[in-house]
């Protein structure tokens, strides 16, 4: 079962990959429940939040964009 972002530690979610690049996958809602913008927002915050950006040159996102709020 999953918890809640304060269980978390940045070290729960970051993974190191190929030539040191940093990987993070953030899940949204279930099926119909919330709203999966809160959840990329609710990950960008934390990875701030724990100086996952600290040291960083490039950042990129892949957001899940065919999901609508409401």
């Amino acid at each position: 079962e999953a918890g809640s972002v304060e269980d978390l530690q940045l070290a729960d979610v970051l993974k190191i990959d190929y030539k040191d690049i940093l990987c993070v996958e953030s899940g949204g809602p279930e099926a119909g429940v919330g709203c999966t913008v809160q959840g990329v927002i609710t990950s960008i915050n934390f990875l701030e939040e724990n100086g996952a950006y600290d040291g960083v040159d490039y950042v990129s996102y892949d957001v899940l964009g065919d999901v609508v709020c409401g």
